[in-house]
C-alpha cells in the first residue's frame, strides 16, 4: 500500500505550521494545566499568583484542559488531532467525490488551518485521501465481523444491516470509490479496496463454517460479493428503495441460491448449501 509519509510525533502539538511540540512555558503541565508548577493543581498568573482553576486563560476555554494559539486553534494531542483530521476528512470524501473535497475543505470541517492540515499530511490531498480510505476500509471490514452464534443465514443479515447502513452514510464515496475513475485513484487505492472485497469474501467463509472451501465455493462467495457492490450501487441511484431491510433479505436469498447452483457439480459446496438451508 506504499509507505506514509513522515508524520507528527510527540504529545502535542505546536502552533500551525509549526516546527514541533509546545514547549517551555507554555507547554502543559504534569497534572494537565498549562503553565504554573508541576503538581501545584492550578495556575500561575502574573507575579507568581495563583489563577482560580475556573479562571480563563487568553484563547483557552475553563477546565477544557488544552490552550489555543494565536489563531484560536486548540492544541491537542499528536494522536486525538490526526484522528479528528481523518474524521473530518471522512465526512467529505463520504458525501462528496474525492476530486471535489480540497485541503481547504477538510481544514474548515476540522476547525483547523491549512497549514496544520499539511504538518500531519505533507503530501496534501492524495495522502490525507489514502489515510482516509484506509479508515474506511476498516469500517467497512469490521461490518463482516459476526460472532458464531446462530445460523449462516442469520449472520448474514446481520452483516447485510451494517454494511447498507455504511453505503447509506458514506452514499457519495462509496460511489466514488467503488466506481473508480476519479482523480485520487492510484494503485495503493485500488489495492485498499481490493483488500476489502477479499477480506469480506474471507468473513464469508468463516460464517459459512468451512476451513478448506473449495475453488467452486470461493468462486461463488466472491461472485457474491460484488453482486452485493453493485446492487448497493443501484440502491443508491434508485434512492435508497427498496427499503434496506427488505433489499437484504433479498441479498440472503441471492447468496443462497448462488451457493446452490455451485453445488450443482461440486460435492464440497453441496456440504455447505445443505448446512445453509438446513
Amino acid at each position: 500500500m506504499g509507505s506514509r509519509a513522515a508524520e507528527p510525533r510527540g504529545n502535542a502539538e505546536g502552533p500551525p505550521g509549526g516546527t514541533g511540540p509546545v514547549t517551555g512555558n507554555n507547554a502543559p503541565a504534569r497534572d494537565g494545566s498549562s503553565g504554573g508548577r508541576p503538581g501545584s493543581g492550578g495556575r500561575q498568573g502574573v507575579g507568581g499568583k495563583p489563577v482560580a482553576g475556573g479562571a480563563r486563560e487568553a484563547g483557552g476555554r475553563p477546565g477544557s484542559g488544552g490552550t489555543r494559539d494565536s489563531g484560536g486553534y486548540r492544541r491537542l494531542p499528536v494522536e486525538e488531532r490526526r484522528r479528528q483530521l481523518l474524521d473530518a476528512a471522512l465526512d467529505r470524501f463520504g458525501h462528496r467525490s474525492p476530486e471535489d473535497v480540497s485541503v481547504d475543505d477538510i481544514a474548515r470541517a476540522a476547525g483547523a488551518s491549512r497549514p496544520l492540515v499539511y504538518r500531519y499530511f505533507p503530501g496534501g490531498r492524495q495522502q490525507i485521501y489514502e489515510a482516509a480510505l484506509r479508515s474506511a476500509a476498516e469500517q467497512l471490514l469490521a461490518c463482516f465481523v459476526e460472532p458464531p452464534t446462530g445460523t449462516p443465514a442469520g449472520r448474514l443479515s446481520n452483516v447485510l444491516d451494517r454494511y447498507l447502513a455504511f453505503v447509506a452514510e458514506h452514499d457519495a464515496g462509496f460511489s466514488a470509490l467503488v466506481r473508480g475513475g476519479c482523480v485520487t485513484e492510484t494503485s495503493r487505492t485500488s489495492a485498499i479496496i481490493d483488500g476489502v472485497r477479499r477480506g469480506a469474501a474471507e468473513q464469508v467463509l468463516v460464517h459459512l463454517e468451512e476451513t478448506a472451501p473449495s475453488l467452486r465455493l470461493r468462486m461463488a462467495v466472491r461472485s457474491w460479493i460484488a453482486a452485493v457492490e453493485a446492487v448497493s450501487l443501484i440502491w443508491l441511484d434508485e434512492g435508497r428503495t427498496p427499503p434496506a431491510q427488505e433489499l437484504r433479505g433479498w441479498l440472503v436469498n441471492q447468496f443462497v441460491a448462488v451457493i446452490t447452483a455451485a453445488a450443482a457439480d461440486d460435492p464440497a459446496t453441496a456440504e455447505v448449501a445443505a448446512r445453509l438451508v438446513g
